[in-house]
């Protein structure tokens, strides 16, 4: 194995996971919106832009059949960057619609494969000692990557916009050249540094039909594990309330008053979303995993679930209210966020507390598609059901599916020593 400083290429492999996510799920948010279409619209397309994230077990299986790990890294950081290409190329075009949203589907899937092989990798050029210590440092890396794309850029494209009189469709299209030529500096850096493990090599005596037998095995032993229902309704409903208001929560804080909106600025916007409600989900998640970890999911199982709910009140009082002030919106964007990260650290323990046993990173990688579905299913219908009430009643009805939340959580069965400091869980890769 050709060794390098663990140091030389986790941060950027992570940092390169989490920009096309945030590209794909909160950028185009703010781009569609400024290009002037309707919520419904908004909504509806990007929340199909969750389903390579939904079926990505489906084909990860088939990516240790061919080529390596590293080969896969390179290759769709490669894909990535033609794909942000795509789409500054077609924004300023008459069918900017139709363009963005083909290489948006592009990066999509480009990103997923990406997750799937640089997850693999990890365990592969790490020992389990440098396995350990850098798990935060990824998790890190991905929430500054957030910051960086949901805060910084978008920033940046309305500074554009106020240097280009107001062009949106060319100050969106130079902030994706930018991240194009950024993933070619990633694509042509990482080829050089990124280690070669002797373990990463296409599995021998593996062919197409071995693969879908233990798939149907993993989905066979996944439906059968105790409280199946209970587990599935509570994957999929937990963030009911979630995925009904990530999506209008940003459309809100853009649209102008006339509408019902704050009528934030995409600065205003960067930095009261993509930063200050960025800091309070880590450190709501920091806080999460410490309580969890100290006393066991059972004990705080309760707390997070009003700590995810409570504050989406927040909402109905800034749909109400409309403050200009932006110290206030700030703070309740905060409240929000600390309150939705330390809340999903129960359902991210339930779903490695779920996946114990037999087939155990399988099972939680079906975990995960069932997460990112919870978020696709009402995101589909978010925006068509916010322009029928408006914003004041939509946000009421977000709170009024809070009740789901606690239905869910309160027929699910956890060990009270699930979780506790002195027992030492496995957590799936």
């Amino acid at each position: 194995m050709k060794q390098r400083n663990p140091w030389a290429w986790i941060p950027t492999v992570y940092f390169a996971e989490g920009i096309p996510y945030v590209a794909v799920m909160t950028m185009s948010l703010v781009m569609y919106q400024q290009m002037g279409l309707s919520n419904a619209a908004i909504t509806f397309y990007t929340s199909w832009l969750y389903l390579p994230w939904v079926i990505k077990p489906l084909w990860s299986p088939f990516i240790d059949l061919i080529q390596t790990k590293r080969w896969w890294i390179i290759a769709m950081q490669l894909l990535i960057g033609a794909s942000l290409g795509g789409v500054a190329f077609t924004l300023p075009t008459s069918s900017w619609l139709q363009g963005t949203l083909c290489f948006f589907w592009l990066m999509a899937f480009s990103s997923a494969t990406h997750d799937i092989a640089a997850d693999g990798f990890y365990m592969l050029g790490l020992n389990q000692h440098d396995q350990a210590m850098f798990v935060g440092i990824r998790s890190t890396v991905y929430r500054f990557a957030t910051i960086f794309g949901q805060g910084v850029l978008v920033m940046v494209a309305g500074n554009l916009q106020l240097i280009f009189r107001d062009n949106i469709s060319y100050s969106w299209s130079l902030v994706f050249y930018g991240m194009a030529g950024l993933f070619i500096l990633l694509w042509l850096y990482h080829g050089i540094i990124l280690p070669t493990p002797k373990e990463d090599t296409p599995r021998k005596n593996v062919n197409a039909h071995t693969i879908a037998t233990e798939f149907w095995n993993t989905i066979r032993t996944f439906f059968q594990k105790p409280q199946v229902i209970v587990g599935l309704l509570f994957m999929l409903l937990y963030r009911m309330p979630e995925g009904l208001l990530a999506k209008i929560s940003a459309l809100f804080l853009l649209d102008l008053e006339a509408n019902g909106g704050l009528g934030l600025s995409p600065q205003e916007y960067g930095f009261v979303q993509g930063t200050v409600g960025v800091v309070g989900l880590i450190l709501g998640g920091i806080i999460g995993g410490i309580c969890a970890g100290t006393h066991g999911l059972k004990r705080w199982l309760w707390p997070m679930v009003l700590a995810i709910t409570l504050p989406d009140l927040v909402y109905v009082y800034l749909s109400y209210a409309l403050p200009q002030n932006l110290l206030i919106i700030n703070v309740c964007v905060f409240i929000e966020q600390f309150g939705y990260g330390f809340g999903f650290t129960a359902y991210m323990l339930y779903l490695i507390y779920y996946s114990q046993g037999e087939f155990k990173t399988s099972h939680y990688a079906l975990c995960t598609a069932f997460m990112a579905l919870s978020m696709m299913i009402p995101g589909l219908f978010a925006g068509a059901l916010q322009q029928a009430v408006g914003y004041k009643t939509f946000f009421i009805i977000v709170v009024v599916a809070c009740s789901l939340t606690f239905i869910v959580t309160s027929l699910i069965k956890i060990d009270p020593n699930f979780g506790k400091k002195h027992q030492e869980e496995e957590i799936p890769d």
